[in-house]
């Protein structure tokens, strides 16, 4: 785009900022201030000072705070755009002052010291965000001269003796909502929002610290170190902790001095007189009893001190090595003290000081860096997808040294290995007498395993793989990515060892202490952390990586830069930032390292340490407490992921316990939980050994009495079904004669035998049963030689069980019969069909011949219709209505949908129109019924129909509704079906039922039978194009006049029974024979247009609506296939249309006759009058009706989305809708009203917009006031739909119409117009607007003046009141905001307080609005108003005094 093009575009998006800026919901609010960073690089002159005004006035604003919070989070994510515009060497005219700029950063960040605040969280992470994002764009923080102008306005040591005061501050006032659990420990620490609700605290620290220069930094790391060396805050640890972390992985070398080792002394000498337990590897013996405890004063200041340190550690590197007796002992101590709270922050400092000596991470990451000479006021920022080979680019690693390594393996050596001999200790001597000591003593040693093992992660290295050969296999290396978190200690040995001692450990756990969770919690973090090689990587990195992407907006500029006129290939981002996402790359490359090896490599196996541990973890995810459970459940999925060859061993254990009936629950819990993972489930479809054990013990676990048991089995086959992705390729290659377990064939027949004799089964499983066996077949569909035989057996027993006592299974068979009933022998076949290959000869006959055996038993389908008719759920039974094909849902389950509805039933094939005829809805009729029968007689042939037809008889006559209902579906399902012999059932039999359907007087079924007749009509194919056999059949049959004498309601019926035909019928490729059928029922509909009969009216309107948007779209396609073959007779003859004038003919003056007969009704209280304004009684009703009928087809045509086919139509009936909203006759005005509400969504183009404009031109000014009322209203939402649309000469006259109002007679219409004129000029028409309130100012200055002469008029009072409406419109035009006109006006509205009412309530009512809508903002907006102007304010808002 050109620089207009993108001026006019973002002009027309900050309007919408504007809007969504203040946003209450954040993710609008974030959204916008996203969209106004991006903006302001593209058109800088234009955002830059909208953001900086916004800002301002958030700083002003007092009563709401979530100004400032939205404000200051856009200036963070544009802060870059301000400094770039205000350093700009280019001509900055067209970006406004750059003063203006620098003072707006200026005072960001000095306003940014007062919105750290404890009791405000969003404003105090925004304020964070700010200072970071600001800070991030600069090359160094120092107070050095030369520097760039922004930075000499700022004396950043006195910045930052205030910043570190207002955080100390902020600090010392936070509480902690964490609650201790001493089951779990895990690296992170929880804290205060600072720390939960986003980065934005330890990434502002982290680059504050960074970006210092020397000096500065000295005097923040003093200040720092006397802070934490002189208080004890335990409601910030974790801010305390990241605050250190921040300034130790800065320099670490200075860092350690003032804040390591102050900290170790404090703990040492802590502990140094505390009792010692023995259990921390120092070799120092038990000096204590069990009763023996730290004070709470001295356990608080060590949990404090102890945790600080692990947070301080994280990046210290080689400076550690100055405090290595130090670090050993403070660790040893904690380790020994007894307190769990002290022994697990003992954990996090080991984890930390073995992370930081040996794993890899950048380090000086936030110093300055730039390519480019002489850039040197801010840093320049990089793009990934450019080349940046200069060496200041690149990040530094830290890389551990020999002495690093050195020091590592010393610890692990002391908290790993000789942990490793204790346990062994513990568990096969069992050296301690009193159980408490035991346990105790167990928690240590494996807290220090767990602590050892997580602090080095995957540096320890991977067990030695095991291979089927016995040697590597080519394929070892390919598999293998590229990556490591650190250098390597300890050897594989280690952590076979680790290995072997955690089972033993586990068998002791189990059988000596399985009630004591906190040990088995323990046990199953070390066998994870061995098992799952690189895990905790992975865990790192996806926890960074969320937290990196809600920062990213911030610290990130588009690839096009219009301030500098600088663009790159991709987004830009600091250095630091790229270098963060480099450092996670690296941590998810060392996670996956070697994760893909056991899966891809089938030569590669686990070794023998490996099966131990998912032994034991498959044996804790089977314990009694679920907790447990759980915590061993998601690591042994982790395992099974990493080895494959794992799950088929462990779904065989789990399906021997299933299947033993006496099985605990708990056990059955952990196997069903185990068994519902997609891991296992996805294992299901490769392995035909797990698969048919894992079904087989599913339907053969019926035995346990539990009913949590029971709901988790149940479970576990949903998300079977759910999953299931077919069966095992090898199985259904399986030959009769495999010995080492069942083949295809033999599991289905048991599966069978399950599913068929249900005499002895519980219910539900017998549902499983038959679910499982239609999977089964369907997945053998590709499978000739055993496909055959499996689906006519699985056939007919569905077949048979459609009248089985369980509505479940009833519904399961419908489905089933739905999925399996594919073919149609006994179909017509059509000439499309035989050339796509269809042929009766590849049929087999086997199906029809057991479907036909079961059908033709005696009173087969007579118990099965009547079966199926309890499954109907109808409106009078239970209250409310069904849900098309989902109706039956009302007494099923969640649970039992999921195992009766196939995937057939979530396909929306049928209706293939929307639904929108209330009358004919048709919500208990099922498709799924229909197509069954529909199916089962293209399967069988005739014989279906000559079983069906007494039955289907005395079903539709039948008295109670869901025997109606299933009557229904089932003839839908035979007249759809067209096959042979089908013409003369209907010349014999059908369409006598037909008839005696439309004659019935009953009409509670009408939605049913309506539904029956749609289905029976619905178009063939694909496209649903096809004409069906019957369809003209149908029709002719519909179209048959009926007696004179008939009930009314049996005229209704029939014709809602013709809407719900046509409605399905495609119009653009109708034939002739159904246009004519269209031409000879309009006919009819238009004689009856004044039908007597409400409900006949109704009816007429409908299908009215859907014969004429018929008619018009063929007429539409006939007319573009005439003009494309070069001649255009028919579409001459076409578009007359006759019918559109006769039936909207003078209907404007039809509501008028109307209208004044209302008048005349209203007016005349007694009396019998034959002639009413020149008309008859008779002639005036018949007027009404014909109106009713009109406005039903107006609201089918808005309701059905046919009224683009009928837009002059609606045009027509504009003014009667308005003009006829009150009359005399509720039931006329009750439609006009609701065709008032459709037709104010309706957008109308061209030229019809035209025509529109004049009726509500006219309608204003229409004699009856009601009517000039209800235009506005209608005026009001039309302009909104229509601005973009209406000429400038059109809005022009309506605002004129509207403005005139203003003056009306009526004081309704005059309050009305001026809520219209404020909505109007919301609406962006700026010169409108300008014009009007230039005219209304100046007429009311003009009354005011010569108020004393109006008064002896008679017309005064409208005037006045016109001119105070006028400028009332004008201040409720703007509710927020405070244009540099609106002092003026609503000053002078105020001096209109003293007139008489309507005038002073006017007034009154305005005055109090602004100041409600003003509130908010009004410390800064009255100064706009003058001293004068704001007494005058006073006065009219001030309260009368009694007194007075």
């Amino acid at each position: 785009m050109g620089s207009s093009e993108r001026a006019s575009f973002v002009k027309v998006v900050l309007k919408f900022v504007d809007r969504g800026q203040y946003s209450k919901n954040e993710s609008l609010a974030e959204s916008v201030a996203t969209a106004t960073s991006i903006l302001s690089y593209v058109e800088p002159s234009l955002v830059l000072p909208f953001i900086a005004s916004r800002f301002s006035l958030a700083l002003e604003t007092t009563t709401a705070t979530h100004q400032l919070k939205t404000a200051v989070t856009s200036v963070a994510f544009s802060s870059r755009a301000f400094l770039l515009a205000s350093m700009s060497s280019t001509p900055t005219e067209d970006l406004g002052s750059v003063e203006s700029f620098i003072d707006l950063l200026t005072l960001s960040l000095s306003n940014a010291l007062l919105g750290m605040d404890a009791n405000d969280p969003p404003k105090t992470l925004a304020t964070m965000q700010l200072i970071g994002s600001i800070i991030s764009n600069l090359a160094s923080l120092d107070d050095s001269e030369g520097g760039p102008t922004f930075l000499q306005t700022i004396n950043f040591s006195e910045w930052l003796d205030e910043f570190f005061c207002r955080l100390f501050s902020l600090l010392r006032h936070l509480e902690s909502s964490s609650v201790l659990d001493e089951a779990t420990h895990t690296s992170t620490m929880s804290g205060t929002f600072l720390v939960e609700d986003g980065p934005q605290y330890f990434c502002m620290l982290e680059i504050l610290f960074g970006k210092l220069s020397k000096p500065l930094y000295k005097q923040s790391l003093k200040k720092v170190s006397k802070f934490v060396n002189t208080n004890i805050l335990p409601g910030a640890i974790s801010e305390v902790g990241l605050l250190c972390c921040a300034c130790v992985s800065s320099n670490p070398e200075e860092a350690a001095v003032l804040l390591i080792e102050p900290i170790l002394r404090s703990i040492t000498s802590a502990l140094k007189e505390s009792p010692v337990s023995g259990f921390g590897g120092s070799g120092v013996s038990n000096t204590f009893s069990r009763k023996a405890s730290l004070s709470p004063a001295l356990e608080t200041a060590l949990e404090y001190h102890l945790k600080i340190l692990s947070a301080a550690v994280s990046y210290a590197g080689p400076a550690l090595l100055h405090y290595k007796d130090q670090l050993k002992e403070a660790i040893a101590s904690s380790f020994e003290a007894p307190s769990w709270k002290v022994n697990g922050v003992g954990d996090y400092v080991l984890r930390s000081v073995l992370a930081s000596l040996v794993l890899y991470y950048p380090i000086d990451q936030y110093r300055y860096f730039s390519h480019t000479p002489g850039a040197g006021e801010l840093e320049e920022w990089i793009s990934s997808k450019e080349n940046h080979n200069e060496l200041s680019a690149l990040p530094k690693w830290h890389i551990p040294s020999k002495d690093e390594l050195l020091f590592a393996n010393e610890l692990l050596e002391l908290h790993l290995l000789s942990a490793l001999d204790e346990l062994l200790r513990i568990c096969q001597n069992k050296i301690h007498s009193e159980a408490g000591n035991e346990k105790e003593h167990l928690k240590v040693t494996l807290l220090r395993i767990d602590s050892s093992l997580h602090g080095v992660m995957s540096c320890l290295p991977d067990f030695h793989p095991s291979y089927r050969n016995g040697k590597p296999g080519d394929l070892d290396k390919k598999y293998v990515i590229a990556g490591s978190s650190g250098s390597t200690v300890g050897s594989s040995e280690l952590r076979e060892k680790a290995a072997d001692c955690m089972h033993v450990a586990c068998k002791y756990l189990l059988e000596e202490r399985s009630d004591d969770s906190i040990l088995l919690l323990l046990a199953i973090r070390i066998l994870d952390t061995l098992g799952n090689f690189g895990s905790l990587e992975y865990d790192d990195w996806s926890n960074h990586r969320q937290s990196w992407r809600s920062e990213s907006a911030a610290v990130t500029e588009p690839p096009f830069n219009f301030i500098v006129s600088s663009h790159a290939k991709g987004k830009r981002r600091p250095r630091w930032a790229m270098v963060d996402k480099a450092y996670m790359h690296n941590t998810w490359r060392s996670s996956q390292s070697s994760y893909h090896l056991y899966r891809m490599c089938g030569d590669r196996l686990p070794s023998k340490h490996v099966n131990a541990l998912s032994e034991d973890l498959l044996n804790l995810s089977l314990h009694n407490y679920e907790t447990v459970r759980l915590r061993a459940g998601r690591s042994l999925v982790k395992m099974l992921k990493r080895w494959p060859t794992l799950i088929a061993k462990s779904v065989q254990a789990l399906a021997q316990k299933l299947r033993d009936p006496g099985t605990p629950e708990h056990i059955v819990l952990g196997s069903c939980t185990m068994l519902s993972t997609q891991t296992i489930l996805r294992h299901l479809t490769r392995d035909e050994e797990s698969f048919s054990s894992f079904l087989l013990a599913l339907l053969a676990s019926s035995h346990h009495e539990s009913l949590k048991a029971q709901k988790s089995i149940t479970e576990v086959f949903i998300k079977f079904n759910i999953h299931f992705a077919g069966v095992p390729k090898s199985f259904l290659r399986t030959s009769d004669g495999h010995s080492d377990g069942i083949n295809f064939t033999n599991l289905v027949s048991q599966i069978s035998s399950i599913s068929f004799d249900n005499n002895n089964l519980h219910w539900r499983y017998n549902l499983m049963a038959n679910r499982t066996l239609l999977l089964l077949t369907m997945a053998c569909r590709s499978e000739s030689h055993c496909y055959s035989k499996i689906v006519g057996e699985t056939t007919g027993h569905f077949l048979k069980n459609l009248n089985g006592q369980l509505p479940q299974s009833r519904m399961l068979s419908i489905s089933a019969l739905n999925t399996l009933l594919r073919e149609a022998p006994h179909k017509i076949v059509r000439h499309d069909q035989q050339c796509s290959g269809y042929s009766k000869e590849s049929t087999d006959h086997t199906l029809e011949a057991v479907l036909s055996q079961t059908f033709q038993e005696d009173g087969f389908f007579n118990d099965t219709l009547n079966s199926l008719s309890h499954v109907h759920i109808t409106a009078d039974a239970e209250g409310t209505s069904s849900k098309g094909h989902r109706g039956f849902s009302s007494f099923q389950s969640l649970t039992d949908e999921s195992m009766t509805l196939f995937y057939f039933d979530f396909l929306a094939s049928w209706p293939r129109t929307p639904n929108w005829i209330s009358s004919i809805r048709g919500d208990s009729f099922y498709s799924s019924f229909a197509r069954v029968f529909k199916r089962l007689a293209q399967e069988c042939g005739t014989p279906v129909l000559v079983a069906l037809q007494g039955t289907l008889g005395g079903f539709s006559n039948g008295k109670e509704r869901p025997k109606q209902c299933i009557a229904a579906e089932v003839l839908a399902g035979l007249l759809h079906s067209d096959i042979n012999g089908l013409l003369e059932a209907w010349e014999s039999w059908l369409m006598v039922l037909l008839q005696n359907i439309i004659l019935a007087s009953s009409v509670e079924s009408m939605p049913e039978w309506a539904a029956c007749i749609r289905y029976a009509v619905t178009g063939k194919g694909k496209c649903g194009t096809g004409v069906p056999l019957l369809r003209h059949k149908i029709l002719e049959c519909l179209m048959a006049p009926i007696s004179q004498t008939v009930a009314t309601n049996v005229v209704a019926k029939r014709y809602a029974f013709l809407s719900a035909a046509l409605i399905e019928i495609s119009s653009p490729s109708m034939p002739v024979a159904e246009f004519e059928y269209h031409t000879k029922l309009l006919e009819e509909l238009m004689s009856n247009l004044s039908h007597s009969s409400a409900q006949v009216r109704e009816a007429i309107g409908v299908a009215l609506c859907v014969l004429c948007s018929n008619m018009r779209l063929y007429a539409s396609f006939s007319r573009m296939h005439s003009l494309d073959q070069g001649f255009n007779k028919m579409s001459d003859s076409l578009e007359r249309e006759p019918w559109a004038v006769l039936l909207t003919d003078q209907v404007s003056e039809l509501a008028i006759q109307i209208q004044r007969a209302s008048q005349t009704e209203n007016n005349e209280s007694m009396g019998d009058f034959t002639f009413i304004n020149g008309f008859t009684n008779s002639e005036s009703t018949a007027n009404v009706r014909r109106m009713e009928t009109l406005f039903h087809v107006l609201i089918s045509s808005l309701k059905s989305g046919r009224s683009a086919l009928m837009l002059d139509i609606v045009v027509d009936l504009l003014y009667p809708v308005i003009s006829l909203q009150e009359t005399s006759n509720k039931d006329l005005s009750t439609l006009a009203k609701v065709a008032f509400e459709y037709l104010k969504w309706r957008i109308l183009p061209q030229p019809y917009l035209g025509n529109a404009v004049s009726v509500l031109l006219s309608s204003s000014n229409d004699p009856n006031w009601r009517t000039r009322f209800t235009t506005l209203t209608y005026l009001k939402t039309f302009m909104y739909r229509h601005t973009f649309i209406l000429s400038s000469a059109e809005k022009a006259q309506i605002w004129k119409n509207v403005e005139k109002l203003l003056r009306d007679n009526q004081v309704e219409v005059r309050e009305h117009a001026a809520g219209v004129l404020a909505s109007l000029m919301k609406s962006g028409d700026e010169g409108l607007a300008k014009d009007f309130r230039d005219r209304a100012i100046t007429e009311a200055q003009s009354m005011l003046k010569k108020r004393k002469q109006m008064l002896k008029s008679g017309q005064s009072m409208v005037l006045i009141h016109g001119a105070v409406l006028a400028l009332a419109a004008s201040v409720l035009s703007v509710p927020y905001d405070m244009p540099s006109w609106l002092p003026k006006h609503v000053t002078l509205l105020a001096g209109f307080i003293s007139e008489p009412s309507p005038v002073k309530s006017a007034v009154m009512k305005t005055v109090a609005e602004f100041r409600r809508t003003h509130a908010d903002t009004w410390i800064i907006q009255k100064d706009s108003f003058t001293e004068e102007q704001l007494e005058v304010l006073a006065d009219t808002t001030s309260s009368s005094s009694y007194f007075a």
